[in-house]
């Protein structure tokens, strides 16, 4: 993976769907609609050209740009209530230059340039479910892109951006790790606090279950309030499922939909198989603390037993779970 560092603009750090998830199973259409590449995982350089590729294409696109709009809008709101000061999103979206330098990227291992927040910003974590095969899999490698280039534009240091599909291969494994991203070593089935810092969750097309479990994970209202879930349409999900379906097997999706805010990824013909369906939440203190206070009494922990589809793929040992948003 040495070799790989040699690729640009983005550096390899040095050592230190339609529905097709990290906690999902592939579906037959996925495959035929054309995601799967014939040619198999060859090494990590050729996965990381694509990467650079699927960069310059989705750098070009107007999906990119109108959705940087949406995002900032969300993310301008969300810092708000956290108590930044006016604006500091907006400078960071200012300020930041995508494209680096050699000299820049080597400066600091697995960091980007400029990927200090500016000063009073709320510092940003990230974590991310969901990706698929992204060495395969075109629709996959895009969302991969979209989360290198979001992790970019915020300013969030690589190595506070945690990573994990059970799907992944060690080749995959191996070129997350040298993007300087962390790759999580268990599957925690989307049961992850945000342990009080505000927390960015990507996942794009994760099975239902995944957003119950991240909802149990942080049911109160200040955790909820730290955090922005980028991902299926809540709303989207209130429509497809039946009410009593939505509440029995997933009643944290079904309690909070009265206390968030949410904004669709715009839709273009280029991106609409990879960001369908796909919205950024967040949670505004103002509705959390209008939802009847019986909302937050219920904390029983999420059981799927007889819950038929439910797309993900479960973690048969797990126990507490062990996950730290803190830096290593």
């Amino acid at each position: 993976m040495a070799a790989a560092a040699a690729l640009e603009p983005w550096q390899a750090a040095a050592p230190r769907r339609k529905r097709r998830s990290a906690a999902r199973r592939p579906r037959g259409r996925e495959a035929a609609a054309g995601g799967l590449e014939a040619e198999p995982e060859t090494d990590g350089r050729v996965v990381l050209r694509r990467i650079r590729e699927a960069r310059e294409d989705l750098l070009l696109s107007d999906f990119w740009s109108l959705a940087l709009e949406t995002i900032n809008g969300c993310l301008t709101k969300h810092l708000a209530q956290l108590k930044a000061p006016v604006g500091t999103l907006s400078e960071v979206f200012g300020n930041l230059h995508l494209d680096s330098s050699p000299d820049e990227s080597d400066a600091a291992p697995g960091c980007l340039p400029g990927e200090t927040l500016v000063p009073g910003t709320c510092r940003l974590k990230c974590v991310c479910y969901g990706l698929g095969n992204f060495a395969t899999c075109v629709m996959a490698r895009n969302q991969l892109t979209f989360l290198l280039l979001f992790l970019e534009k915020c300013q969030i240091p690589r190595r506070h951006c945690w990573v994990y599909d059970p799907v992944f291969s060690q080749l995959e494994i191996a070129v997350l790790n040298s993007l300087g991203v962390i790759v999580l070593s268990e599957n925690e089935e989307g049961r992850r606090s945000v342990w009080g810092e505000p927390t960015v969750f990507y996942m794009p097309h994760c099975g239902t279950a995944l957003y119950n479990n991240l909802l149990w994970s942080n049911w109160s209202v200040d955790a909820l309030s730290k955090m922005v879930v980028i991902g299926n349409s809540f709303r989207g999900l209130e429509e497809r499922l039946l009410a009593r379906i939505l509440q029995k097997n997933y009643p944290y999706v079904a309690k909070v939909l009265q206390g968030l805010e949410e904004l669709g990824l715009p839709e273009t013909p280029q991106y609409a198989d990879v960001f369908n369906d796909t919205s950024v939440h967040w949670f505004p203190v103002q509705k959390l603390e209008q939802l009847p206070m019986d909302t937050w009494a219920f904390r029983e922990e999420p059981d799927y037993g007889d819950c038929e589809d439910l797309e993900i793929i479960r973690n048969k040992t797990r126990g507490p779970s062990a996950a730290d948003l803190k830096s290593p």
